[in-house]
């Protein structure tokens, strides 16, 4: 405020000058030229304040850790305060568990999005029995995404073996309602959870939104474009990303049967669209599952 004060002062003076000297000859532009000069500045701050409030990498204090666990109305800030938590609990940080209460309630929460970080946190704390049953519970969740984090959790149980599989294979994307599909995506573009792959339309009503729940890539598509679809019918595959099917046979290590074997030796196999990093962790799958079958440590 003094700085602008002080410009302010400079431009009167020297209007007062130049009235002095002669005839006034365009007054005004230097108040232009601070406004071209205030401007950017403005707009510098403003993103850095919003930056600021979104990014989530600003540390938390333990009231705003609190606060944001537990008012959910600002639905981004509770993320950020699950994501430093879930970075303290990896660390060891005894203080966490004093927020172990607003997780598990956040696990219960009506929202998906909620649910599936409160799954990714619990799995932080591989020795927490309130953790344990809560993840079990959202081994059967009907968000395919929370029954992912949930069954990722490293508890060594076998509880999300079923689900574990699933990740491996497409997921098969169905019709909410019958109608004629425009498809959005072609086969091989990258999805992610919240993509809307198609639409229906269905007489002269509004068009329903096909939307992939799970992140990947489009796989086959189960119909034609502009064809006719019946409600639940299978109109696309999502084909899994690397990560989570890396991620899947990494828990298979520790959990994986023998009726798993088939799956995780064909990605062992290699081929196309199978990276190294993936191919050399499913054989390291499928060598602790046969260990285990033989009744030795994985």
């Amino acid at each position: 405020m003094w700085k602008l004060d002080r410009a302010r002062q400079a431009i009167t003076e020297n209007e007062v000058k130049m009235n002095a000297e002669g005839p006034p000859q365009r007054v005004g532009q230097p108040k232009r030229n601070l406004s071209i000069a205030v401007v950017p500045v403005l707009l510098v701050v403003i993103t850095f304040l919003f930056w600021r409030e979104t990014w989530f990498g600003r540390r938390l204090t333990d009231r705003e850790m609190s606060q944001y666990l537990t008012d959910t109305s600002v639905p981004h800030k509770t993320q950020h305060a699950l994501a430093q938590l879930s970075e303290r609990m990896a660390r060891g940080d005894a203080s966490a568990r004093q927020w172990y209460p607003q997780v598990l309630a956040l696990a219960a929460n009506r929202e998906s999005e909620f649910r599936l970080m409160a799954a990714w946190v619990m799995g932080q704390d591989n020795k927490s029995e309130e953790f344990y049953v809560a993840l079990r519970k959202l081994v059967g969740d009907p968000d395919p995404m929370v029954r992912c984090n949930a069954a990722l959790a490293r508890f060594g149980d076998a509880s999300g073996r079923a689900e574990l599989r699933a990740m491996l294979e497409p997921f098969p994307l169905r019709a909410p309602q019958a109608g004629t599909i425009a498809f959005r995506l072609r086969e091989g573009d990258p999805v992610r959870s919240g993509t809307v792959v198609a639409r229906i339309q269905s007489g002269e009503s509004k068009p329903v939104d096909v939307v992939s729940p799970v992140a990947g890539e489009l796989g086959r598509r189960a119909v034609a474009d502009q064809g006719t679809v019946a409600a639940g019918d299978v109109v696309a595959e999502i084909s899994p990303g690397e990560d989570q099917v890396w991620e899947a046979l990494r828990a298979l290590y520790l959990v994986g049967r023998q009726e798993d074997l088939e799956d995780v030796e064909r990605l062992a196999r290699g081929g196309s669209g199978i990276s190294d990093r993936v191919r050399q962790q499913a054989a390291l799958t499928a060598d602790a599952i046969r260990r285990r079958a033989r009744g030795g440590p994985p």
